[in-house]
């Protein structure tokens, strides 16, 4: 009789149960595998992965924030990457200064060294000029220190500073780096290959346009670290002895007129300030005269 009347129950209440399975089956909806889903939702899963499996690598997902100075030391690194640049002022005897840019150049020119920069200039001082020159030259490294020792002999080395710096950490970052980003133009073009829709193509092929982008930059940055440990700078500063005769000359005519012209407005400035002092001084002399002689 019990179980009747549970069955009875059921059939009044058979909505209550209708809408139960609906809500069973909508979230079921939600767990479509993967090959069920649409390309493009393909596409930002696919991403998501690759976000979280490359967040090692990678910080263009701001996952990781940039490394700090200290994290580019890399010590279990025998191959250090090495870059060093260097500031020279030297002075050469007056009279000089072409023989001096001379043998410069000769350096330059038998150490297969670059010029990238020079300036010369020429000042005039009085009887005598002089000049002085400023110069940027690339080194190979493996040269560097030979050239140094070469341009010390130009002249008198008035000043020498010399900086080095340590890439390592950066530059293996960076091969790591392009190494993750490349994995990930490989799985676009996969991905590519793939696709059964235009739409997804076309996303696609936008996304693997900006990825072979992304490791051209890359690979540009580490080509241009590669320059700067191989090749040195060097910054040199080379002026000529100053005459002994230099800033002497004789005054010209029209500075001597404007010099006695300032030393006449001095002297009217002066009388016409000192005036008025002088009249009140001989009133009060005349008064004093005048009241003593009335006594």
């Amino acid at each position: 009789m019990a179980i009747k009347e549970q069955l009875n129950k059921i059939k009044e209440n058979w909505m209550l149960l209708a809408v139960a399975l609906i809500v069973i089956v909508l979230l079921n909806i939600g767990n479509i595998p993967l090959s069920r889903q649409t390309g493009i939702e393909k596409l930002a899963f696919s991403e998501s992965k690759m976000a979280s499996s490359d967040a090692m690598y990678s910080r263009g997902y701001g996952i990781i924030p940039p490394a700090p100075s200290y994290g580019d030391f890399a010590p279990d690194i025998q191959d250090r990457k090495i870059t060093k640049s260097s500031g020279i002022s030297i002075e050469a005897e007056t009279g000089s200064f072409k023989d001096a840019e001379s043998r410069l150049k000769s350096i330059i020119r038998s150490s297969g060294s670059y010029l990238l920069n020079e300036n010369v200039n020429k000042h005039d001082s009085g009887w005598e000029s002089y000049y002085s020159g400023n110069y940027q030259i690339k080194v190979d490294t493996k040269k560097y220190n030979d050239v140094i020792a070469q341009l010390k002999n130009i002249g008198e080395v008035k000043s020498f500073s010399e900086n080095a710096e340590d890439v390592t950490g950066s530059y293996k970052n960076l091969e790591i780096e392009i190494n993750a980003e490349k994995q990930r133009l490989l799985r676009y073009n996969k991905m590519y290959d793939e696709a059964a829709l235009t739409a997804d193509k076309i996303q696609l092929s936008d996304k693997i346009f900006e990825q072979e982008r992304t490791i051209k930059y890359l690979e540009d940055s580490l080509r241009n670290m590669d320059q700067r440990v191989d090749y040195s700078t060097i910054y040199i500063t080379l002026t000529e002895k100053q005459p002994k005769y230099s800033n002497i000359k004789f005054v010209e005519f029209s500075e001597l007129v404007r010099r006695l012209v300032a030393s006449i407005n001095s002297l009217l400035s002066l009388i016409f300030v000192a005036a008025p002092y002088a009249v009140a001084a001989a009133i009060a002399w005349v008064a004093v005269r005048l009241f003593r002689k009335r006594k």
